[in-house]
């Protein structure tokens, strides 16, 4: 491929559009800043197709809604390489999702390799192409970009097309394209993306552990929490970090002296805080199994599951975590039959196996 097109101009972005409609296969990648904010700062959108690319510069051609037809239309696959936080920060942008997208690092997967494996290993790997990494740490605000970062920029989607469509050779010819398929549209959820803040509390371990009045209290700083980081546009931690949300919760502080002995606690919200300590009621709900402590005997299920999981990868030749991650498996061992490991194309590989595998009365 050539080197990339530049684009900082919104006049340009409808020829984009144009010419990208005309194309099975479209290459995504961004480049954003989030470390301090809560909501990623899109800097830059790279895409490619047939033998082009192109570097959009977010920060300057304003609304990409001239380029959503086509990185919507069902007529063609977007390709991404761990695609969740590339599709937020799009959505963001546009309050749309790419679809239908493909995921290269979720087939990758699929066909055996690690989990999580990087676009740069994955390359490697599938094409014998050494990319260089020197910009990993590149501030993606600042203007002009030098040869070198665009060229790391559109590297990463220079070879998307290739790896996706060895990535489909491998998933065709061992019958697993619908894995693929499955996984990779549950990226789509908006839910993904427009989360339900009154529930911000299930995102954080060890939550179902504590009593019933310091659960109240966690949930409610959570969800308090959630909604000044969004409201703000401030990372969480900057606000309440999880080890101090649990030191309040637990010590449930009633005037500002007491709260201000709890560190770290940006200071600008301890009244706030304080009002949502007062509010806070005690939990009636059950803890989600994950938090909760197995007995004895539910330590041995667990176990037991896990071999049934190991063995079918085995057989497979995946890394059981895409079967069932351990957490997956100790909630059905707690109980919960919601788990993704028990539907889809995971119901037949294994779900079935794991249901087999518990006490008749579970």
């Amino acid at each position: 491929m050539p080197d990339a097109i530049w684009i900082d101009r919104s006049d340009e972005l409808p020829a984009l559009a144009d010419k990208l409609s005309t194309h099975e296969r479209i290459g995504v990648d961004t480049e954003f800043l989030r470390e301090r904010t809560f909501f990623p700062k899109l800097c830059l959108l790279q895409l490619s197709a047939g033998d082009e690319i192109w570097c959009i510069d977010t920060l300057r051609v304003g609304s990409l809604a001239p380029l959503m037809g086509p990185l919507t239309a069902p007529s063609s696959h977007k390709l991404v390489h761990a695609a969740r936080q590339d599709l937020e920060a799009l959505y963001l942008v546009e309050k749309k999702v790419l679809s239908p997208i493909f995921d290269t690092q979720i087939a990758a997967a699929c066909v055996g390799l690690k989990p999580q494996i990087g676009y740069a290993e994955l390359v490697m790997t599938l094409l014998e192409v050494n990319l260089p990494k020197g910009q990993t740490r590149t501030d993606w605000s600042k203007r002009p970009l030098t040869r070198e970062q665009l060229a790391y920029a559109a590297d990463d989607v220079r070879y998307l097309g290739e790896v996706a469509a060895k990535l489909t050779e491998q998933l065709t010819r061992l019958g697993r394209l619908e894995w693929a398929r499955q996984d990779c549209q549950a990226l789509e959820a908006l839910e993904l993306y427009e989360p339900d803040v009154s529930k911000s509390w299930q995102r954080m371990r060890g939550i179902g552990n504590l009593a019933a009045a310091a659960r109240g209290r966690a949930k409610a700083i959570a969800v308090w929490r959630e909604r000044l980081a969004r409201e703000r546009d401030l990372p969480r931690s900057w606000i309440l970090d999880d080890a101090a949300l649990f030191a309040v919760a637990h010590a449930a502080p009633k005037s500002p002296a007491a709260l201000e002995s709890i560190k770290p606690l940006n200071a600008r919200f301890a009244a706030s805080l304080l009002e949502t300590l007062a509010a806070a009621t005690e939990d009636s709900d059950d803890a989600p199994p994950m938090d909760l402590r197995p007995t004895p005997e539910q330590k041995a299920l667990i176990d037991r599951l896990n071999k049934v999981v190991d063995a079918r990868a085995k057989e497979l030749q995946l890394s059981s975590e895409v079967l069932a991650p351990r957490g997956e498996i100790k909630s059905i061992a707690l109980g919960n039959r919601t788990s993704p490991a028990l539907s889809g194309w995971r119901a037949d590989e294994i779900g079935t196996r794991l249901l087999a595998a518990l006490p008749e009365a579970a």
